[in-house]
């Protein structure tokens, strides 16, 4: 079969055209098609695994020779459905399930999610410093527990409080738990958030209290209510897979990780006057996990709002 006559699906989870982490995505989809290759996009807003699983069968009914699942959010459901049709590749971005069908690329959030913890310990006026996601997914999780760990390692004088509102994509949501976190003294708030964000920015416009984003360069768009943004790109993840998929170098029951050495991939933003004060010192922290000197947790156990 040649590559133009490909069966290629991605999926995206969330309201169609909502969220920057489906805007990574189908930045990754864009790519992939400005590479040569056919690639259809279905949006999936339903929530509940079982429902995801029914719309990857459903995908997957006609036939397809690959489906990318754009985040963790996808390992649920494909670990649900994948062996019903064992002629079709699965790639997961952000989601650690594996199988003879099945593959998985990440961008490890954790490394920028890290530094976002350093940067937010070092420039905390209140010394208090929050966390905020949507669903408990794995990289939501690792997230939380890699920013919680960079804050603690860096000022372990600094409390830290984290919420998750339970839903990626519900604006109203993410403004209560915004001002929830705010009123616990935090002046630094580190969102993992998709759809929801517009909800942090409007509490951070009314409130003291500033934003540190995820996924994309936050800093550029909005510089007046964000202090650094955690990028990275799993759109980029998507795109690869692809072209791994159609030269046939992508491998079932694998994963493939991108860290800080493809600054592409992961890196911290921070904005000018922070970068001044503390670029120094979030060299040293990177060099450091370039090196492996610095051990990220990739768990936390702690308490939480």
């Amino acid at each position: 079969m040649t590559a133009a006559a490909r069966r290629i699906a991605v999926a995206l989870f969330g309201p169609p055209g909502q969220g920057s982490f489906n805007e990574s995505g189908h930045e990754g989809v864009l790519r992939a098609r400005a590479a040569g290759h056919a690639v259809d996009v279905h949006w999936i807003p339903g929530l509940a695994a079982a429902e995801r699983a029914d719309a990857l069968r459903a995908l997957c009914a006609p036939g397809l020779d690959l489906l990318v699942a754009h985040g963790g959010q996808g390992d649920a459901p494909v670990q649900q459905m994948h062996a019903e049709f064992p002629d079709t590749v699965f790639a997961i971005t952000q989601g650690s399930f594996l199988a003879a069908n099945t593959a998985s690329y990440e961008v490890l959030q954790e490394h920028s999610a890290f530094l976002a913890g350093v940067l937010a310990g070092l420039a905390s006026r209140s010394r208090v410093v929050a966390h905020l996601s949507g669903e408990k997914v794995r990289p939501g999780l690792k997230g939380r527990a890699a920013f919680a760990s960079g804050v603690r390692q860096a000022a372990p004088d600094c409390r830290f409080v984290t919420s998750f509102c339970g839903h990626q994509h519900d604006p109203d949501r993410a403004y209560e738990t915004a001002r929830r976190l705010q009123q616990q003294g935090a002046d630094l708030v580190f969102a993992m958030i998709d759809g929801g964000r517009p909800g942090v920015s409007r509490a951070c416009r009314e409130l003291p209290i500033r934003q540190i984003g995820n996924v994309l360069d936050w800093v550029q768009r909005d510089p007046e209510v964000f202090v650094a943004s955690a990028v990275a790109d799993s759109g980029r993840c998507v795109s690869q897979a692809i072209e791994d998929f159609v030269n046939g170098h992508l491998r079932p029951g694998t994963h493939v990780a991108y860290d800080l050495a493809r600054p592409e991939f992961v890196r911290l933003v921070v904005a000018p006057p922070l970068l001044a004060a503390h670029g120094a010192a979030l060299a040293r922290w990177t060099q450091g996990l370039l090196a492996g000197t610095v051990t990220v947790d990739t768990e936390y156990d702690g308490p939480e709002l």
